[in-house]
């Protein structure tokens, strides 16, 4: 029975439901407002390619590639993510901060 307990310990996290997802937000307002209006439309929507917000299992893969890689891909598009992730108003800075938020590396504007 300890056995089984212990393993249960270092168990993964289960995957966020999109629900859970699109209930997060950054804690800076400004960023919240970018993220409401432009990222959360794709990352919090099962089955729409992006990673959801907050689902560091998913988003391990990408964070691995490391920041300038994910920036690149954000302002240039990548796959099926539009180019600037339909943030017009998006500074770099801006996309890291929102990039941290929605891997969980940060709770976005720290």
């Amino acid at each position: 029975m300890l056995l089984l307990g212990l393993a249960a310990c270092g168990k993964a996290p289960e995957p966020l439901t999109p629900a859970q997802s699109a209930a997060l937000a950054p804690s800076d307002a400004r960023l919240a407002g970018l993220y409401e209006t432009s990222c959360k439309t794709c990352h919090t929507v099962a089955g729409s390619g992006a990673p959801l917000a907050g689902d560091r299992a998913a988003w391990a893969p990408r964070v691995n590639q490391g920041a300038p890689v994910l920036l690149e891909h954000t302002v240039q598009g990548y796959r099926a993510m539009p180019a600037g992730g339909q943030c017009a108003g998006c500074s770099a800075a801006d996309y890291q901060a929102l990039i941290g938020f929605m891997s969980g590396q940060t709770q976005g504007g720290d």
